[in-house]
């Protein structure tokens, strides 16, 4: 299974990146040089979601990447509509650095019946929103404070928690079109106090926020507005994963 072949490579000391695909924001077109710079510069990992998913359609994105890239594609859902089961897994995040039951557990109320019938592997994921230096979409659309940049602690003891309770992810996360990323103390505090998977992204915007990520121990970094913006950037950033062991 895809999940199992990314754990694969993360035990295996890789360092993975994943595009975040916004179908609100991108425009499907088989011609497009978006798409063939992806085709060229393969990440290892597609995440397809956002925070409002106004105009996109999940299922048809999923659908046209997977018969178009030979590549896992996972789901990184806004809300309990955002699911399909033509994705190969699904993060079922858990935002565990708010206090809003909405997103801590009333979504995946809603949503596991259907994730059962669609039969999709779920991977619980903690869900940590850190502040990037401006307001974010993620942080206004789930009415919860991020935490500090300045606290590390913080983030440790969230981390922490989320281990003991059982997930198996931790995703730490400046917001879409963050002014800064996650701090690399911060990400380095966290590697050091679990040993989960940690994804982080949020800001990523250069081969150097990239290799700073990577370099405080990120398994996972997540690149979204920079590839909306200038998709010719993924080439920058596979030369900096290729880097680490890949």
């Amino acid at each position: 299974m895809a999940e199992v072949l990314i754990r694969q490579k993360i035990d295996g000391g890789q360092r993975l990146l994943a595009v975040l695909i916004d179908p609100d924001k991108m425009s499907f077109d088989d011609k497009s040089s978006v798409w063939q710079l992806l085709g060229r510069h393969r990440p290892d990992l597609l995440l397809v979601g956002g925070s409002l998913l106004t105009l996109g359609d999940v299922h048809q994105t999923v659908t046209w990447l997977k018969a178009r890239f030979d590549l896992p594609v996972w789901l990184f859902p806004g809300n309990y509509q955002h699911l399909t089961p033509a994705a190969d897994a699904l993060l079922l995040l858990s935002l565990v650095s708010g206090r809003n039951p909405e997103f801590l557990i009333s979504q995946h109320v809603a949503a596991a019946p259907l994730i059962r019938r669609m039969n999709l592997a779920a991977i619980p994921t903690a869900y940590m929103l850190v502040d990037g230096g401006v307001p974010t979409t993620v942080s206004y659309i789930s009415n919860t404070q991020p935490i500090p940049a300045n606290k590390p602690d913080v983030a440790v003891a969230t981390a922490m928690a989320a281990e003991l309770l059982g997930m198996q992810m931790i995703y730490l996360e400046a917001g879409s079109g963050a002014a800064n990323p996650v701090p690399p103390t911060m990400i380095t505090a966290v590697r050091q106090a679990v040993g989960l998977p940690l994804i982080v992204g949020g800001g990523i915007r250069s081969a150097q926020s990239l290799e700073n990520a990577y370099l405080a121990g990120a398994d996972i970094a997540v690149v979204g507005t920079a590839w909306e913006q200038n998709p010719a950037i993924i080439a920058e950033m596979i030369a900096v994963r290729n880097k680490f062991g890949n």
